[in-house]
């Protein structure tokens, strides 16, 4: 066997088992049932569904509060739903400070504790679940239940999924909050 087949074969191991060992973390994360909580939190992030999860899940009473981040800055699609007041519940937007998923954690931490919340429904896309999870318990001691947004993804969109979500977990294991 020469050296290029030998270093495709390891590539190929090596790529297979970071498929299967980040299979239940990025793919199959533990989801939890919604249940009452004290405000419903939406991640920002990708392009799927979330913004509309929060939504119904507000609508369906889980929740009197529903936070919006937006790390990017009025995001189009927040903008509308931001500004909206005609609903039984309150909306608010913030923009983190970092724009990242710790920037998001500290941000709830401290408006749990102004607002003495002991529960957050956290919703953000499936691969992102255990990650965001992981910094939101070093972040705050209060509860939190994760809920997952749609999540329908090509390979390669799954690829990147998998890269980015594993480089965020190394760079939040080195951080505190």
């Amino acid at each position: 066997m020469s050296l290029i087949n030998r270093a495709a074969a390891v590539v190929t191991v090596a790529l297979g088992a970071a498929a299967v060992a980040g299979y239940p973390v990025y793919v199959t994360p533990q989801v939890d049932e919604p249940r009452t909580a004290d405000a419903i939190v939406v991640l920002g992030g990708s392009a799927d569904d979330r913004e509309q999860v929060g939504l119904d899940l507000a609508e369906s009473g889980y929740a009197p509060r529903l936070i919006y981040s937006d790390p990017y800055g009025a995001a189009s699609t927040l903008t509308e739903i931001c500004a909206d007041r005609s609903r039984p519940f309150s909306i608010e937007c913030f923009v983190p400070d970092p724009n990242t998923t710790r920037g998001e954690a500290r941000e709830i931490r401290d408006l749990a504790e102004g607002e003495g919340w002991s529960t957050v429904i956290v919703v953000t896309s499936k691969p992102h679940i255990s990650r965001a999870r992981y910094i939101f318990d070093k972040c705050w001691s209060g509860s939190g239940i994760f809920v997952s947004s749609t999540t329908d993804m090509s390979l390669p969109g799954w690829a990147w999924s998998y890269a980015y979500q594993t480089a965020g977990y190394v760079r939040a294991s080195f951080e505190h909050c």
